[in-house]
């Protein structure tokens, strides 16, 4: 049975894996580096928008905990999704990264370039014409 859990964890891990490499690859940044420890938390902080000083957010305890949630709602918004979204790559980790990496969503940029008033349309798209 040991044998069976530890096959489907190797599995979960490289397809995890290949999730981040695809992230990383839409967001413009180099695959690879979604591998290497350490330098991938600076590339992800790239990606969020959020200045390498970070780092050391996510190492002290307590405080990490705050970081993270908003760390991975700011790569949430990055590829145009919400809250909901976020609450999913808490959760369900390796569920949701593998839709955002392997889904269609685009890489809008640092936090998401479109506000959510552009995503559903401006004030002037329903202006009333005289």
């Amino acid at each position: 049975m040991s044998e069976i859990l530890g096959i489907i964890s190797v599995i979960i891990c490289v397809f995890l894996v290949a999730a981040f490499w695809k992230i990383f690859a839409k967001a413009g940044q180099p695959g690879w580096a979604s591998i290497i420890p350490i330098y991938n938390v600076f590339v992800l902080l790239r990606i969020v928008g959020k200045p390498a000083w970070w780092f050391f957010l996510l190492i002290i305890p307590g405080v990490n905990i705050v970081s993270l949630i908003m760390l991975t709602h700011e790569l949430s918004k990055s590829f145009g999704k919400g809250a909901g979204f976020t609450f999913g790559l808490m959760v369900l980790s390796f569920v949701f990264y593998p839709i955002l990496g392997f889904g269609g969503a685009p890489y809008l940029g640092p936090g998401g370039t479109e506000s959510d008033a552009n995503k559903l349309g401006s004030f002037e798209d329903y202006e009333l014409k005289r």
